[in-house]
C-alpha cells in the first residue's frame, strides 16, 4: 500500500499514525494502534522487483502479520486480539509493480517469454486470490483493495514511450485487463465468504479524473513531475540534483511514478465518501457508519 495513503486514510477516521511494523518505536501501547507492513517495490509474484535490495515480499509482510498478532496476544490476550484484527481496517495494494517491476521491466522479460499478456493476467489474480485468502485467514474482515491505477499515465511512462503526452498504450492494456478480473475476484470471495470482507477502491478512475482533466482538480499538469529529469521530468528518481518545481500543490504527480501529496489525499477522499463507481460496495465512510452500529 503506498505509504503515504496510509497515513492519509488514518488521519481522516481519527486514528493515530501507524508505524512501520519493524520500527523500533513499536512496541507496547502502540501495538494496539495497528502496524504499517508496506514495502516498496514489491508485488503479488516474488520474482516482482527484484532488482531491489532489501524489500520484504508479501509473504514475509503476512509472516510479520501473524507475528504481530503474536505480540498483540501476549498484551490483551488471545480472544481481544482476535477482536481488535476483526474489526480493523487493513488497506492492501498490489498489481502495478507486476507489470511495470516484472513483465515490462526489460524487453523480453522472462515472465513476457512465459505467458502472453491476458495469460499472465489470469495467473496474477489466481496467486491474488491465496494472498487474499491468507489475510481472510489470519483474521482480517475489512480490507480494502486497491486496484491498479493508470500505469501507462504516468511521467516516467510518457518519457519512455510517449510522443505527444498520450499514455503508453501496451500498460493500460495491462490495466484494463487486470482491474475487473480483481473487481471479480473480491465478488466472488465475498460470495464464498458470505459477508463484504473485500472492498475495491477503483483507483484507475480515481487517478484517471486528475490525469485527464488536471485544471478542474486546481493541478497545472498531470504530465510533468514535480521533481525529476529529462522529458516529463520522468527521468531516474527525485534526487538532489533534479529540477524542482516551486509549488508540488499544482502537480498531480511528485515524481516520476507517485502522485503528490495533494493527489493522494484527492483520492483518500474518494475512499472515505465515493460513489460505487469509485468504492464498491460501499466507501470507508459506510463501513465506520456500519461498524459504530455493531
Amino acid at each position: 500500500m503506498h505509504i503515504n495513503r496510509v497515513m492519509y486514510v488514518g488521519e481522516k477516521i481519527g486514528s493515530e499514525p501507524t508505524l512501520p511494523y519493524l520500527s523500533p518505536q513499536l512496541n507496547g501501547e502502540r501495538l494496539l494502534v495497528g502496524a504499517n507492513f508496506a514495502s516498496a517495490g514489491i508485488g503479488i509474484l516474488n520474482d516482482t522487483g527484484i532488482q531491489f535490495i532489501n524489500i520484504i515480499r508479501i509473504t514475509e509482510q503476512l509472516a510479520y502479520f501473524k507475528q504481530y498478532q503474536q505480540r498483540v496476544s501476549a498484551l490483551i490476550g488471545e480472544e481481544q486480539t482476535r477482536n481488535l484484527v476483526n474489526k480493523a481496517l487493513v488497506l492492501i495494494t498490489l498489481g502495478g509493480n507486476d507489470f511495470v517491476n516484472n513483465y515490462y521491466l526489460v524487453p523480453f522479460s522472462a515472465r513476457s517469454r512465459e505467458y502472453a499478456l491476458p495469460d499472465y493476467v489470469v495467473f496474477l489474480i489466481s496467486e491474488y486470490r491465496k494472498i487474499l485468502a491468507n489475510l481472510y485467514e489470519l483474521g482480517a474482515r475489512r480490507v480494502l483493495v486497491t486496484g491498479t491505477g493508470p500505469l501507462g499515465c504516468v511521467p516516467a511512462e510518457l518519457a519512455m514511450h510517449s510522443q505527444n503526452g498520450e499514455c503508453a498504450t501496451e500498460l493500460q492494456r495491462a490495466v484494463n485487463l487486470f482491474n475487473p478480473q480483481l473487481v471479480q475476484l473480491l465478488h466472488e470471495l465475498n460470495t464464498q465468504i458470505g459477508s463484504d470482507v473485500f472492498i475495491s477502491a477503483n483507483a484507475f478512475t480515481m487517478h484517471l479524473d486528475f490525469v485527464s482533466n488536471p485544471q478542474a482538480y486546481g493541478f497545472v499538469t498531470s504530465k510533468v513531475a514535480c521533481c525529476g529529469q529529462g522529458a516529463y521530468n520522468g527521468i531516474g528518481l527525485c534526487t538532489p540534483a533534479s529540477n524542482l518545481c516551486p509549488n508540488r500543490d499544482l502537480y498531480a504527480f511528485w515524481d516520476p511514478f507517485h502522485p503528490s501529496e495533494r493527489a493522494n489525499r484527492l483520492i483518500v477522499d474518494k475512499f472515505m465518501t465515493g460513489s460505487t463507481e469509485y468504492m464498491h460496495p460501499m466507501n470507508l465512510s459506510t463501513i465506520i457508519a456500519l461498524d459504530s452500529t455493531t
